[in-house]
């Protein structure tokens, strides 16, 4: 019995001794990352994680659901297809031809309204709100220097950096993009509740917009840019400028560092489902129209999902882009295997959410399951003559 009290005597000293260096070191948001991650049995980010973290509503309008393709769920998933999706825990996969759904299944409990996290597809929205700022006048062009509303990077190489450098990851900062190390600047940027403190932290230590480098920090770099620029709150801006013009069917989550900041994490964390993330692979497939209303300005669209290096062709402007079967594709692409994939050519929507991707995942390259969900999509529909 003395024993154990003088074990949780000196194991209380430790941990408190653990904690004030914590703050000291000014490590401190590791305490939530044990907390809402590692202790629940995971070693990143999770679908569900959201629940454990501040966020704001965004409010749905009136709804404009999609309507069922003549051929809708005749046809059956391909044996390799259901292999994938069990094995990597797919939870949505949706497939929509002509505007409409022509297939679509959910798994491990999961509905056509359940909620999960966006992750990194979060970064198309944001670079469409830079579009969408640009095309109302609150920012002059992809070329206005991020000094004329970040003060933090004004001096040096970073006054070079531009809006457009940010949205196509150019920005030549320091950030770090790794997921799984909990002393990364990303998890720091997933964890803290004072994200903008974390953000003007960042060095410039190459010259801006001359190389892609992907890199959360340059989003939500963007994301404080438009706040600037437009005085709202980017969740207020994306709910009037997306959300409900769109006619999303369900509100929808973005979370943010603390209550008391109330910065969005504009780098990841929307929180919705396939149906209404394919929305917006559907606007820039029409080239920002939607229902006849011109919501961004098709120049910029193109622009988008154009190559902006010549050495890094898969990456215009918040958008990936892929060339495979002779067809050119771009997409939205979250952590875990997020996508919204969109072929404009023949006008066709592929939606995977899910636990996983397949294991050669890696920061900034193309994981074998991509070319899956796309090979297994097409093989489907040829099979029905579309």
């Amino acid at each position: 019995m003395r024993f154990l009290k003088q074990f949780f005597k000196w194991f209380a000293i430790l941990f408190t001794l653990l904690i004030i260096v914590l703050y000291i070191t000014d490590t401190d948001y590791m305490i939530k990352a044990v907390r809402t991650i590692y202790l629940r049995g995971h070693t990143t980010a999770f679908l569900d994680d959201y629940k454990k973290f501040d966020y704001q509503i965004i409010e749905n309008d009136t709804p404009q659901p999609w309507p069922n393709h003549k051929n809708y769920n005749l046809k059956k998933a391909t044996e390799t297809l259901e292999k994938a999706n069990k094995d990597w825990g797919t939870i949505a996969y949706v497939i929509i031809k002509n505007d409409s759904i022509w297939y679509e299944n959910y798994y491990d409990n999961y509905n056509a309204n359940s909620k999960s996290n966006s992750f990194s597809m979060a970064k198309s929205y944001v670079s469409g709100l830079l579009g969408k700022a640009i095309m109302q006048g609150h920012i002059k062009s992809l070329n206005q220097p991020i000094c004329d509303f970040l003060p933090a990077f004004c001096e040096g190489e970073a006054k070079k950096t531009t809006v457009g450098d940010l949205s196509s990851m150019a920005s030549g900062t320091d950030w770090d993009e790794a997921y799984y190390s909990p002393l990364s600047i990303t998890t720091r940027a997933y964890f803290d509740d004072d994200l903008a403190k974390v953000i003007n932290g960042l060095k410039t230590v190459t010259t801006p917009g001359q190389s892609f480098k992907y890199a959360s920090g340059d989003t939500q770099m963007l994301a404080m840019v438009i706040e600037k620029a437009t005085g709202k709150k980017l969740y207020h801006y994306f709910e009037e400028n997306f959300w409900k013009p769109l006619g999303s069917e369900n509100e929808t989550l973005w979370q943010v560092d603390s209550d008391d900041n109330d910065l969005v994490k504009a780098y990841c964390c929307i929180t919705s489902n396939a149906k209404d993330f394919a929305r917006f692979g559907k606007l820039y497939k029409d080239y920002g129209k939607w229902n006849g209303k011109q919501l961004l300005d098709s120049a910029f669209v193109t622009k988008s999902i154009t190559p902006r290096f010549a050495n890094s062709p898969q990456y215009g402007y918040g958008w990936w882009l892929k060339e495979q079967n002779g067809k050119n594709f771009f997409m939205m692409r979250g952590h875990l295997g997020q996508y919204v994939i969109v072929q404009p050519d023949d006008n066709i929507i592929i939606v995977r959410l899910g636990h996983q991707k397949s294991l050669d995942a890696d920061v900034g390259i193309y994981t074998k399951d991509i070319s899956l969900y796309i090979n297994e999509a097409y093989k489907m529909m040829e099979a029905s003559n579309y």
